[in-house]
């Protein structure tokens, strides 16, 4: 009877662990499940599209419910500053897109007429573009040189005939 009994017990213990690895898999299986299901969820969530004045506006309805960011010439005479908030238009080539910006930063300090500003949001049914992010560039920061001005360039070409004169 004793081995019996002991062939019972052993039984009941193997099956007792196999329950409880059976467990454990299920409790990781929907712990690497919820974490999988996060990361795809806030990835799409912070999933800006990168797209011009002239495709947004030819969106149709994707435009309404996709998170965007715009980049163009910021019209000259459009800022309007509140604060923290701006409202502008953007240019980029003959197109104009009014844009709302509130973020929690003021525009930067290089977001004047004429630079190039890459605007981040969502566009909305009005119109208008609503940016939560602003980021601008000084557009004569990264403007070719000019040449130096008509009096110089005659001094310098005047300087060689001088001197040849003199010999």
């Amino acid at each position: 009877m004793r081995g019996r009994a002991r062939t019972a017990y052993n039984r009941r213990i193997m099956n007792s662990g196999k329950s409880q690895t059976v467990r454990i898999a299920l409790a990781v299986l929907v712990i690497v499940g919820a974490i999988a299901y996060l990361a795809v969820t806030g990835v799409e969530a912070n999933k800006s599209y990168y797209v011009t004045i002239q495709e947004l506006q030819s969106m149709g309805n994707k435009a309404y419910t996709r998170h965007l960011r715009v980049a163009g010439s910021v019209a000259p005479g459009t800022i309007q500053r509140s604060g923290s908030h701006a409202d502008f238009v953007l240019v980029e080539n003959d197109r104009r897109l009014t844009v709302a910006y509130t973020g929690d930063e003021p525009p930067p300090d290089t977001f004047k007429d004429n630079s190039q500003a890459l605007a981040i949001g969502m566009y909305g049914r009005d119109g208008v573009f609503h940016a939560t992010q602003l980021q601008a560039k000084c557009a004569s920061k990264y403007a070719p040189a000019q040449p130096k001005t008509g009096a110089t360039q005659t001094t310098a070409m005047a300087t060689p005939a001088a001197s040849s004169g003199g010999q």
